[in-house]
């Protein structure tokens, strides 16, 4: 009999592409030092720019002034809105495979930290990229999204709601994400947790701990 009642997914960093890889490329484009951008979004991360943005405490146009003003204070310029324009990442044809193979035996929902307004990761202005991102949106139960709750991960309250939504325990769940700090609390409630950076993998990982072949 399996363990596992649901299937829990990060959305940027997981089914797309992770969006510190636009942070870099930005980076290379206008000579900010490496990994700068994730500097900004680590200090005081519960109420720095990007935390309220995510929590909808902020517009686009607010972000903007406030992350440059960040940036200003750590002695670096940069553009808030050019920032928010690359972080969809690329889709991982991959990863909907398997999302989709999980869907046929486990129930399955997204946790994502995102921007009310549509310009965060996966997002697009592009109606063909719009629609194929609302199609895989749509292979989910349930979207968590911290723009429309109040609550972004790591707060533990946003997993627990997830879990409330689906009427599951957090013990017979599986959530992926790309960032350790997200996967932690998850942990800590109970949740088995893997770790995405190379796709393939975490399907691998995927499959053992579900028995079942996802690609």
């Amino acid at each position: 009999m399996s363990t596992t009642d649901a299937v829990l997914w990060d959305f940027g960093g997981v089914i797309l592409s992770s969006p510190f890889d636009a942070f870099a490329a930005y980076e290379r484009e206008t000579g900010l030092p490496e990994n700068f951008i994730r500097g900004l979004n680590s200090r005081n991360p519960d109420a720095n720019a990007w935390a309220r943005m995510e929590r909808n405490e902020l517009s686009p146009d607010e972000f903007a002034v406030a992350f440059e003003a960040e940036a200003r204070d750590q002695g670096h310029a940069l553009d808030g809105r050019k920032v928010l324009s690359v972080l969809s990442g690329e889709v991982r044809p991959e990863m909907v495979e398997a999302l989709r193979r999980v869907k046929t035996r486990h129930r399955v929902a997204c946790i994502t930290n995102n921007v009310k307004s549509g310009e965060g990761p996966g997002m697009a202005r592009d109606p063909v990229r719009a629609r194929q991102i609302a199609d895989i949106m749509a292979l989910f139960e349930h979207v968590v999204e911290s723009s429309k709750l109040g609550l972004r991960k790591p707060d533990p309250r946003i997993y627990r709601h997830a879990c409330d939504l689906m009427g599951v325990a957090p013990e017979r769940c599986v959530y992926l994400d790309d960032l350790g700090i997200n996967l932690k609390p998850a942990r800590a409630m109970g949740m088995r947790t893997i770790k995405v950076g190379d796709p393939a993998v975490a399907i691998g990982e995927l499959e053992g701990m579900l028995g079942i072949p996802l690609r």
